[in-house]
């Protein structure tokens, strides 16, 4: 087993892994700088993403213009430019997230409604419910400070990444859970943990219904509903958001009547507080991901023209 790591470790030092590596040293030197700076630095890098990533810039259109069908294509164009605006500034929290002063995030960190979490613990384990907001890395981080935390993850395909953030995971989490590994996510909620999850990403049909989101029908999993019921957990949702200053954990009450005997309806709940709270933010919200990519009726939406200002 030894003998295995080291080998490991070597493999990281391989020639493809020097652009991976060098890209981590910039990071880690951006992180050293005000944080008034990084936020100016990730505009730029985000506008930067608008123009080269063309493809990513198309998905972002075509979400925007489902969802915000009563915006002109002017405010819908600048919308998707304020994203990628968040997307770059979300890029460098996530190294903020690697290697950010504690004490200095703590005091940009203002937490709403951690009573509702509170509350809920006291009837057993917890499902912290989430969505992928440009700042949900970072998120986990401030969070594990005042509570222990199991957060459920994806392996980054990355695998110099993957170690970085696996090293971290192990350091400030109470325990990693593997996304697809549901006996261990309900192990947690039987011992009365907190279990971090988001799952408003589109997985495809697999353990998924359409469910609207933005009145779009959007194949969504219904893990949330499912893992509450038999780990006999409260669903609680918890979004960070990124303030002029700083950031904001914001808790709300726990779902009512979760779960119950519909899964269809449990899951128009989960999307609809979650739409709730992306109107306040719509910017922040990670509109890149091919979010409406399955439609009921089949075909791709995604390959369909983006409309420009003159049609």
């Amino acid at each position: 087993m030894q003998q295995k790591t080291r080998l490991s470790g070597k493999s990281f030092l391989h020639p493809r892994h020097w652009l991976t590596w060098l890209g981590l040293g910039g990071l880690w030197l951006v992180v050293q700088l005000p944080w008034s700076v990084q936020m100016g630095l990730g505009k730029y890098l985000g506008l930067l993403m608008y123009y080269l990533l063309s493809q990513r810039r198309h998905v972002c259109q075509v979400n925007i213009q489902l969802a915000f069908p009563e915006l002109n294509a002017a405010q819908q164009e600048n919308l998707v430019k304020k994203h990628f605006v968040s997307l770059g500034r979300g890029l460098l929290e996530t190294a903020l997230s690697w290697w950010g002063d504690g004490e200095r995030l703590n005091q940009q960190t203002v937490i709403k409604g951690l009573e509702h979490l509170q509350q809920a613990q006291q009837q057993g384990g917890v499902i912290l419910l989430s969505a992928h907001f440009t700042s949900l890395e970072l998120g986990g981080r401030l969070l594990a400070k005042f509570i222990n935390l199991h957060v459920v993850y994806r392996p980054h395909q990355n695998p110099v990444i993957e170690w970085r953030v696996a090293r971290l995971r192990q350091k400030r989490y109470g325990k990693a859970i593997p996304r697809d590994d549901i006996r261990e996510m309900l192990r947690s909620l039987q011992q009365g943990q907190v279990v971090w999850y988001a799952q408003d990403q589109n997985f495809g049909h697999k353990n998924s219904v359409f469910a609207p989101f933005f009145s779009i029908p959007a194949a969504t999993n219904t893990a949330t509903s499912r893992i509450s019921r038999l780990g006999k957990a409260s669903v609680v949702p918890f979004f960070t958001v990124r303030t002029e200053t700083g950031y904001q954990l914001q808790f709300y009450p726990a779902l009512e009547n979760f779960p119950s005997e519909d899964v269809l309806n449990d899951t128009i709940q989960i999307n609809q507080v979650i739409e709730s709270q992306v109107r306040c933010y719509p910017e922040q919200y990670l509109w890149t991901h091919r979010r409406y990519k399955d439609r009921p009726e089949g075909g791709n939406r995604y390959e369909l023209p983006v409309k420009t200002m003159t049609e």
